[in-house]
């Protein structure tokens, strides 16, 4: 076995992988790993990061081969790499993409080259009712209010599907974002991790894109992250905050690093009710009703205009009544930003398959 003591990372058998964080490469490593692997836990000298099916999954969506993060392992593990992370990984890599969602003729297929694998998940009792039509041993069609939850499926029986049947446009909405802070006429200008982040979102503006979360850590721009795809896309945009002081911070981030006025912002909140091709709401009043058992009476807005792009700040905090919501609106363009991995069960399916 050879070992790095120079390294600052320990591959462990059980995926877990350990990360010092006073090692002078820990940056670095740091950021190759939140390209595969989940942040578990934080204390102030070592971070546990653990990989998953899902993350491995995530990763291959974005471009993450197996060798790529084995050429990570080997930069940074102070050990060998143990056999069985290794065999795991290539397993889950290889799994993305066997099935593809596309979009043809007006219906939504699930469709593979490997016939064997449509004939297993279609005799599984949970795709089973899912299925609208079998047009043949390669490929069977599903209602477009079954998109989410088909994704959510397939993903429990360990089978993600690629998801390249295309978003719907929005209204547009024009604008730019500054060269110079409108507050204090200083420069503005993004990071290249933040270009970087931007364009893996993106995707060249094609099917594979549009859909997603990006994290980040505190303090690494998540709302400019959010400007920027804003201005990639040119749509009108609903934009969920956690509560009315984000809210406002968006309304005036907006205003201060884009050619946008404050007349094209509305507040969607308890004081106010606009609509406008920038609209900015909250979790709460999003999940308000007057009584347990009533329906909610603002998720409607995710319908009251022809949004191009919808954006949940701090995702990982999606009450369970609006996550329901964007299992159905997959149609949407959709950004999650956060600066944690640590989430309730669910929404990470939701945006990642």
């Amino acid at each position: 076995m050879s070992y790095h003591p120079e390294n600052p990372m320990i591959v462990q058998s059980d995926k877990t992988i350990l990360l010092e964080v006073d090692h002078p490469g820990y940056e670095d490593a740091r950021d190759e790993l939140a390209r595969f692997a989940e942040l578990e836990k934080s204390p102030e000298h070592i971070h546990t990061y653990r990989i998953t099916p899902l993350s491995l999954w995530n990763a291959a969506s974005s471009g993450v081969t197996n060798d790529t993060i084995i050429e990570i392992f080997n930069k940074y593990s102070k050990y060998d790499v143990p056999q069985n992370i290794i065999e795991d990984i290539k397993d889950n890599i290889s799994r993305y993409g066997k099935l593809k969602l596309i979009k043809r003729d007006g219906d939504f297929l699930i469709t593979s080259d490997d016939q064997y694998l449509i004939t297993e998940i279609t005799h599984n009792k949970h795709v089973i009712p899912l299925i609208k039509q079998q047009l043949n041993h390669l490929e069977f069609t599903i209602a477009p209010l079954n998109r989410g939850h088909i994704k959510q499926v397939l993903i429990k029986i360990g089978f993600p599907v690629e998801d390249i049947a295309g978003y719907e446009d929005g209204d547009a909405m024009t604008f730019s974002l500054r060269g110079s802070l409108l507050s204090n006429n200083l420069p503005f200008a993004m990071r290249e991790y933040q270009h970087e982040a931007i364009e893996v979102f993106y995707a060249k503006g094609s099917a594979t894109g549009g859909n997603g979360v990006l994290v980040l850590p505190c303090g690494a721009g998540k709302t400019i992250l959010g400007l920027a795809i804003m201005e990639k896309y040119q749509y009108q945009t609903l934009i969920l905050a956690t509560n009315i002081t984000a809210l406002r911070q968006w309304r005036d981030e907006i205003v201060d690093k884009t050619s946008l006025c404050p007349e094209d912002i509305g507040e969607y909140s308890g004081e106010k009710k606009e609509i406008k091709p920038i609209t900015i709401t909250t979790y709460q009043i999003m999940t308000f009703r007057k009584k347990k058992g009533d329906e909610f009476l603002h998720l409607e807005l995710f319908n009251k205009q022809n949004w191009g792009l919808i954006i949940y700040d701090e995702v990982h905090l999606l009450p369970a009544p609006v996550f329901r919501t964007t299992a159905e609106i997959q149609s949407k363009r959709r950004l999650g930003l956060t600066a944690t991995l640590v989430r309730r069960m669910g929404w990470r399916t939701t945006f990642s398959a």
